[in-house]
């Protein structure tokens, strides 16, 4: 369910700013992107498991958050980090 260290130092290398970033909204959507898609793949073999779904409705909300956050401050970032992601919104 949880992604390995090499998927999220990937990841962060992708989407940072600069070298050594790894607090920006577009790292930080993109890690929990990859934690949500993880999630909703383990829900298909275990359909009754409430709990990891409580922490999966987590990670979404924080992740709107973020994309909520980035697209008040530079909507072009915004628009094309849920480009690269493939997000609906």
């Amino acid at each position: 369910m949880s992604i390995t260290a090499e998927r999220k130092a990937a990841l962060i290398k992708e989407y940072a700013q600069k070298e050594g970033d790894t607090g920006s909204p577009e790292v930080q959507v993109a890690i929990l992107s990859e934690r949500i898609s993880n999630l909703t793949e383990h829900f298909k073999s275990h359909n009754k498991d409430n709990h990891s779904r409580r922490g999966l409705l987590m990670l979404v909300n924080q992740r709107r958050s973020l994309l909520d956050y980035l697209k008040r401050k530079d909507e072009s970032r915004y628009k094309s980090l849920i480009e690269s992601l493939g997000l609906r919104r």
